[in-house]
């Protein structure tokens, strides 16, 4: 027996909430690069991980379910959106205009991250923008570590050719 009670679903989610909201939506962010979309993922990360709460096999490990089930409704928007804009093209032709005004730079890393394969972008951002380990990575996408360390040299080696270029024509 443990000397602190188990925390209900509702106590549970809401120091989670309070604690990580705002960086799983970050986290959201980099991997479908839209504020709102991002948004929606994460409140609907914690309304299913809620839902399932009495059936999580470790409580403690709340966060690391969470951080997962936002990669995987990232995945599923991404998903989504590629169907929509597939059916879209086919009736308008699509507006290129962004509401949003970026930096160029800013612009263009987003553009070199997210044109990295999935697996890469996701690694990236959830060791670089995290700080998550490498078994806490793997953990969050269910691979190994070694995959893990794979799919982040060849990411980061693809975004400096990338971005290499970019800070060269600066200068």
């Amino acid at each position: 027996m443990t000397d602190r009670p188990a925390w209900t679903a509702d106590q549970a989610l809401e120091q989670l909430y309070a604690a990580h909201w705002r960086r799983l939506v970050r986290l959201s962010v980099l991997l479908v690069r839209d504020q709102g979309v991002a948004e929606e993922v994460v409140q609907d990360a914690f309304v299913a991980v809620h839902a399932r709460w009495d059936r999580l096999r470790d409580p403690e490990r709340g966060l690391a379910y969470l951080r997962q089930a936002v990669v995987n409704r990232s995945r599923s928007a991404l998903r989504h959106r590629a169907v929509v804009a597939r059916h879209a093209a086919t009736l308008r032709p699509v507006d290129s205009f962004d509401p949003v005004p970026d930096s160029d730079r800013r612009a263009a890393v987003l553009d070199a991250l997210r044109a990295l394969p999935q697996r890469q972008r996701e690694v990236l951002a959830l060791r670089y923008y995290l700080d998550l380990s490498e078994a806490e990575i793997a953990d969050t996408l269910g691979i190994s570590r070694g995959a893990v360390k794979s799919h982040a040299s060849r990411g980061a080696a693809t975004l400096r050719t990338h971005l290499g270029t970019l800070l060269e024509e600066e200068l």
